[in-house]
């Protein structure tokens, strides 16, 4: 698995309940692009649209030695998971009010996957207390590791 991209700011901004791994329909300087790492999944979503499920938002930048320009950076993208799934996350985003988030973007035996997060939004607050619990966290190990130095 070679790794593209990330997108550590949904890990702060939702709880993240299951995760999905998802193929992608891509042109090939798309693809190209990928290989070079050129991808941004920053503000990023996904949302199922006439039971298809589609990547909207994720920047792929252009393949510099492109005929023709090449393919539209932020188009959006069909991502490819099979009818019963497509269907449960449909039901699941309705009724739960939960999101579907790209987590990261990935090579897996040489097809570009996208590992998404079906997860609920973290308030202001709660993201707050997460940041406390990890710095007392951190303190912790410090004074832990300090203590076994001696």
């Amino acid at each position: 698995m070679k790794l593209i991209a990330s997108n550590r700011r949904a890990r702060h901004d939702f709880d993240i309940l299951e995760r999905i791994e998802a193929g992608l329909v891509l042109e090939g300087s798309e693809v190209k692009s990928l290989r070079e790492g050129k991808a941004d999944l920053k503000d990023s979503y996904a949302l199922v649209r006439e039971r298809e499920l589609w990547l909207i938002g994720a920047y792929i930048a252009p393949y510099s030695f492109s005929r023709g320009g090449g393919h539209e950076p932020e188009r959006s993208r069909k991502l490819l998971l099979t009818r019963r799934e497509i269907d449960r996350l449909a039901s699941q985003m309705a009724e739960r009010g939960l999101a579907l988030v790209p987590l990261q973007l990935y090579f897996k035996d040489g097809r570009a996957k996208l590992e998404l997060g079906l997860g609920k939004g973290r308030r202001t607050i709660d993201k707050r207390e997460m940041i406390k619990k990890r710095d007392e966290e951190r303190e912790i190990e410090r004074h832990l590791s300090r203590r076994a130095k001696r």
